[in-house]
């Protein structure tokens, strides 16, 4: 008994010592974590995020939303952190945030909404997990971790810090469970009333990327591929979800007057955005080989040349080199084998298979030997040849230290954007953009629809895009959007 009594002892002071009180929730939290670590983990984080994948590059829109987001965090329960928000140059439909007040919303998602509410909606959604440090506590949680094993399971799902790659695997980015998504919409509507928007354009949110979800699985069954979805707070709730319905009211009701929604201004401030794949932004840096028939994204700001005998992108400071060789296969030899083979080593560090837009091959760290050797090896088979990709780091910047894991995520994001070259690589579409007009007697969905090359669906995505999904016709007068 003496024994046990030391033993409960011992965690009732264990977890007193992890308990930080939670302004959000209004309880203490069982997290291994202070304020201060949160934020170095999600500054970490935010770097290596932004080192790997695009930003979307419009100043006004940039301002626009950081904006409306300050105004959302600056009405929470912890408005004395330190909020970030950014916009990812992506077209998936999606939003999500990480420690210590860094929050991210996809351009493609800003292409649905239809007024400032409702982007304030999806910002308040995700201050709500920073506020009730969903992040920190789910991992916390599962690991019983400190900081250093905290950001290696946050960043990439193992232990090894800094590959950035599986990020987008975590619950930060797909969502958390069920009570954790209803929770950061409560805190979310709450978020939203206090700084003055009206909390049921949360219910529009959930009702406009409720129609997506429909439109994705159908379009998923006709073509026989696997339906994406937007993250946690969509995925988990149903389109008439009583329980959201519930957490909304409960913020309160704003008189007509004091709502803010803001249609126009967001329509003034949306005119313009790129709709669809941003070629000339996401994949300015793309090298294509016409006669080799291969496609590559080196890092952003790096010049490639190619060489007589090989292809080599540098650093814009001469920092690191990553540079492709190509040769004949060897039969059918296993691509770990074959990597182990071209630098005569038995064992490779950090290693894994590589299978990438239907290529299989096989990347690794070489043991540390003799000097001058790549950091960052990898080998994809295509067809009869196969391609050796070494990344290099020369020499640290100043005041890098984690220089090398920095390059290594550079390298490794390179390595599995290797392809066959697609028609569209040699011939760069237009880029098309969000445009508004208004609607007049004769408009109709299907009619514009003809005129707008978006592919084979076009007028299910005009209907997306303008609330309209699956029937309807907009009424004459009325604001739409189009494609152009």
């Amino acid at each position: 008994m003496h024994t046990l009594n030391k033993i409960l002892l011992g965690i009732l002071l264990a977890t007193t010592a992890g308990c930080a009180f939670n302004p959000a929730t209004n309880r203490p939290d069982l997290v291994l974590m202070s304020e201060e670590k949160e934020i170095k983990i999600g500054r970490e984080m935010h770097e290596k995020l932004v080192a790997s994948t695009p930003i979307y590059n419009d100043p006004i829109l940039t301002a626009y939303v950081e904006h409306v987001g300050q105004k959302v965090a600056k009405s929470s329960d912890r408005p004395d952190l330190t909020y970030h928000f950014t916009i990812i140059d992506s077209q998936d439909i999606n939003a999500f945030a990480l420690p210590g007040g860094y929050v991210y919303i996809n351009r493609g998602l800003l292409t649905y909404l239809q007024s400032e509410a409702e982007m304030a909606a999806v910002l308040a959604h995700e201050v709500g997990h920073i506020t009730a440090r969903h992040a920190v506590r789910q991992k916390t949680a599962a690991t019983g971790a400190g900081v250093a094993s905290v950001l290696s399971v946050l960043v990439t799902g193992s232990g090894v810090v800094g590959d950035v790659a599986n990020l987008w695997s975590t619950a930060a980015v797909k969502g958390y469970g069920r009570d954790m998504e209803l929770e950061a919409d409560r805190f979310g509507a709450q978020y939203m009333y206090n700084a003055g928007y009206d909390p049921q354009a949360m219910i529009n949110v959930i009702a406009l990327l409720k129609d997506q979800e429909t439109f994705a699985r159908r379009r998923a069954r006709v073509e026989g591929k696997k339906q994406q979805t937007y993250h946690g707070v969509f995925s988990s709730h149903p389109r008439n979800d009583v329980r959201l319905r519930e957490v909304v009211d409960a913020a309160g009701e704003l008189p007509e007057d004091k709502k803010v929604v803001k249609a126009e201004y967001y329509r003034e401030k949306t005119e313009g955005i790129v709709y669809g794949t941003n070629a000339q932004e996401s994949e300015k840096n793309r090298f294509n080989h016409k006669s080799l028939g291969f496609s590559l994204l080196f890092p952003d700001g790096w010049k490639v040349e190619n060489q007589r005998s090989a292809i080599v992108g540098t650093a814009p400071d001469h920092s690191a080199t990553l540079t492709i060789k190509v040769d004949q296969r060897d039969g059918n030899q296993p691509a770990d084998m074959a990597l182990r083979g071209v630098y005569d080593v038995r064992n490779l560090e950090e290693d894994e298979a590589l299978s990438q837009y239907r290529l299989e091959g096989h990347t690794g760290k070489l043991p540390i030997g003799a000097a001058g050797q790549p950091d960052r090896v990898a080998i994809l088979f295509y067809g009869s040849r196969q391609y050796i990709l070494e990344g290099k780091v020369l020499e640290a910047p100043d005041g890098k230290k984690d220089a090398k894991s920095e390059y290594d995520n550079l390298f490794l994001t390179s390595i599995r954007s290797f392809r066959p070259l697609r028609k569209a690589d040699v011939i760069k579409p237009d880029i098309r953009r969000l445009r508004y007009v208004k609607a007049n007697e004769k408009t109709t969905f299907s009619s514009l629809a003809r005129h707008m090359e978006i592919g084979d669906y076009a007028e299910e995505q005009l209907r997306l895009l303008n609330g309209y999904y699956p029937r309807g016709e907009p009424k004459p007068g009325e604001w739409i959007k189009i494609v152009q």
